[in-house]
């Protein structure tokens, strides 16, 4: 699926089974808790925190589909087409950093 394709599948279903979006301000703070879920887990499962029990059933990957849902949600809202703003990024990115990290020592 395309970025486009999802920020579609995204509208479709908020409008029919979500039955309108959250306002901006309640999905950033939703992006917010999401994002919290993603760092929770990477700290237990590449960090030096340990799984509780209750952690037992955790699921990066659903996690991580939670925070792009929700950031697909603030797209649709706010009128940003995330394919074209991805694009512009990364050409932002690889004008800045044409040769930043090649010469980063810390990255060798």
């Amino acid at each position: 699926m395309t970025i486009k394709e999802a920020q579609e599948i995204v509208d479709k279903w908020i409008n029919s089974t979500g039955v309108r979006y959250f306002n901006e301000l309640t999905n950033t703070a939703m992006l917010m808790e999401e994002v919290g879920e993603v760092a929770r887990i990477m700290a237990r499962q590449y960090g030096e925190q340990s799984f509780k029990k209750s952690d037992k059933e955790v699921n990066l990957g659903d996690e991580m589909a939670d925070v792009l849902f929700v950031l697909i949600c603030l797209a649709n809202q706010t009128g940003i087409d995330l394919t074209d703003a991805l694009q512009k990024n990364l050409e932002k990115k690889s004008i800045r950093d044409a040769d930043r990290h090649q010469q980063n020592e810390k990255l060798r």
